[in-house]
């Protein structure tokens, strides 16, 4: 039997069919669709959508790449057993994609982009907003979404959907593959009708596998676990994707052992758990380091070793051993000496677990971190005390203003500036989900619409955009989706008058805070005088949401309390330090390569230099 659709029609009818189950819990695979129409899919993917509106439930987006950030948000907050599909126009509508797929394929976060095509049949050519290249009539712009895709496949016939529909769900739904998948659609091609064999519409089940170690692989690695005297786990986003937050602690507690944490991997295990040591790596903390440094094994669990969590290769000392429990081979063998133990991150830490118990390794005493973590835990305290309620607050101090308030259903959100170190060195997290920073890709302008999405999977948990000013005039786009969704997003805003992270960092490397803040340009072409007079908050309030204005930490308090028990979409502004000042938070705990300039007549950038070249010596591979 077959059914007469649209490939448009076909392929919604296609994925309100398709299911993830894992651990018998069963989620629709794509649970609703973001779009902006135009030409290229309003009368494809759009009219399909109105044609049986309760088959796919619709978000309407501002911005295309604020879409997947919110699709991106979704997906993280649904543990990976669910997503969002996003369709745009042709053009600079798909085009706009890109950013969003990459930083989902970089997180390994599953989302689907549906951007319209141009004609497959090229009655006119071009059309409007077409690229042409005299060397390939078979390009288009899509094309630039290749290499940030898993999976990647532009639909030309009908019936080559069938195949790429299939191939598209099975990727979303692989652990070890997941990312952006795109299905580039012509426009001609989305409105064709075609007989479909009804067995393309029946309901499928993904089973999101849980791959258990090989033998070989997990008797070394619990020998050399059995064998190290300094052993430390790294913990990444895998414990998280993996849900495997409580084998990571029944490890830990079974074997003794400290347990440090990427950003993506922070929450693992609650802050107060005595083997949690925090965050590890340039943005990390003191006794976490100070055991990196000292440690004979590294145990990675789901980390990808990216340069802030190994500090540009120079954390670890000579001779280290690595032992890299990952779903994929390729993050397995990461660090060149990795012994690999490729599985699911809690089936293996589970076997690990037994394979210890095996071989009578006895259990070390979770005691000789406790006094650095103390140490830091009064830095914490320090960076957070506001002895004077009546004076404008720091950053830290909003953070801390903030720890006081939140338990531990609360989620915070943050990609870009300062505030990821801020965090990865102070936040207490207190819960599996509570902390959720994207530091993989760390894109400005993901914030609010990933506050959205994470409001979508899951409306009953408070949850906070955290952003500075320059990430808020990126995309304050969602702001609107946010309004007209009905839902309660909580934006807290720092306005500091520039780019406090990267002016920081200008400084560091001799480029004297160039182009780093808001001022007046004079007519030597410098930035001088006061600040721009920008009002962020009231362009929040034309947006729609009711705007908090706190002068003091006193009001700061009363402010995020305020937002906190709202149910509509609530603006906390508050104006910190200016962007040439501290945070408060204590400083890096370790190096982060960003090569200097070698040669320079400016004073700054020779001293620059002579200082990177003092670090730089001392980059290692561990081999």
């Amino acid at each position: 039997m077959t059914v007469r659709l649209t490939t448009a029609q076909a392929l919604v009818r296609f994925l309100a069919a398709q299911h993830t189950e894992r651990d018998g819990e069963r989620h629709r695979l794509i649970a609703a669709t973001w779009g902006i129409f135009g030409h290229g899919n309003v009368a494809g993917i759009g009219q399909a959508l109105v044609e049986d509106p309760g088959l796919m439930p619709f978000h309407q987006g501002r911005n295309e790449q604020a879409m997947v950030h919110a699709a991106v948000g979704y997906a993280r907050a649904a543990g990976r057993l669910s997503a969002h599909a996003v369709t745009t126009s042709i053009g600079p509508g798909a085009t706009n994609l890109v950013t969003g797929a990459a930083l989902a394929t970089v997180n390994h976060l599953p989302v689907l982009l549906l951007p319209g095509d141009t004609f497959a049949a090229r009655p006119a050519d071009p059309v409007l907003q077409q690229l042409q290249l005299p060397h390939a009539g078979d390009v288009s712009v899509n094309d630039c979404l290749r290499p940030v895709s898993r999976y990647f496949d532009r639909i030309t016939r009908p019936e080559a959907l069938i195949p790429a529909a299939l191939e598209a769900a099975r990727v979303l739904a692989d652990p070890a593959a997941t990312g952006a998948v795109t299905l580039a659609l012509p426009q001609d091609v989305q409105a064709e009708a075609y007989d479909w064999p009804e067995e393309f519409f029946a309901e499928r089940t993904w089973r999101i596998r849980r791959p258990r170690p090989d033998a070989g692989e997990l008797t070394a690695a619990a020998r050399a676990l059995a064998r190290a005297e300094r052993p430390l786990v790294v913990a990444g986003g895998g414990v998280r994707h993996s849900a495997a937050e409580d084998a990571l602690r029944a490890f830990a507690e079974r074997a003794g052992l400290p347990v440090a944490s990427t950003q993506a991997g922070k929450g693992a295990l609650p802050y107060d758990h005595p083997c949690d040591v925090g965050g590890l790596g340039h943005t990390g903390t003191a006794p976490a380091n100070a055991l990196a440094r000292a440690a004979d094994l590294v145990v990675g669990v789901g980390t990808r070793f990216t340069d802030f969590t190994t500090a540009s290769g120079t954390l670890f000392r000579p001779g280290t051993r690595f032992l890299n429990l990952n779903v994929t081979g390729f993050d397995a063998h990461k660090q060149a000496a990795a012994l690999p133990l490729v599985a699911d991150a809690r089936e293996g830490l589970a076997a690990l677990t037994d394979a210890l118990d095996a071989l009578g390794a006895p259990p070390r005493p979770i005691t000789g971190w406790a006094a650095g973590k103390a140490a830091w835990e009064r830095r914490v305290d320090a960076a957070y005390a506001a002895p004077d309620d009546t004076a404008r607050p720091t950053q830290t101090q909003v953070l801390g203003a903030l720890d006081a308030l939140v338990d531990d259903r609360d989620v915070l959100i943050n990609a870009a500036g300062s505030l990821p170190g801020d965090l990865h060195k102070l936040w207490r997290t207190r819960a599996p989900g509570q902390y959720h920073v994207e530091y993989g890709y760390s894109c400005m302008g993901y914030e609010i619409p990933a506050a959205v999405g994470v409001l979508l999977a899951d409306p009953s948990r408070p949850v906070w955009a955290l952003v500075g000013d320059g990430t808020y005039l990126m995309n304050p786009t969602e702001i609107v989706t946010a309004v007209q969704e009905r839902l309660p997003l909580r934006l807290v805003v720092l306005q500091n008058h520039g780019y406090a992270s990267i002016g920081g960092l200008s400084e560091a490397v001799g480029a004297e805070r160039y182009g780093t803040d808001y001022r007046f340009r004079d007519a030597s072409g410098g930035f001088t005088g006061p600040p721009l007079p920008v009002d962020l908050a009231a362009n929040a309030a034309s947006l729609g949401m009711r705007v908090l204005r706190p002068r003091t930490i006193r009001d700061l308090r009363e402010a995020l309390a305020d937002a906190r028990a709202a149910t509509d979409p609530t603006c906390v502004y508050v104006e910190t330090e200016t962007a040439d000042s501290v945070s408060g938070a204590p400083p890096a705990q370790a190096w982060w390569d960003v090569p200097v300039a070698e040669t320079s007549t400016r004073p700054s950038a020779v001293k620059a230099r002579e200082e990177y070249d003092r670090h730089v010596i001392v980059r290692r591979r561990h081999l």
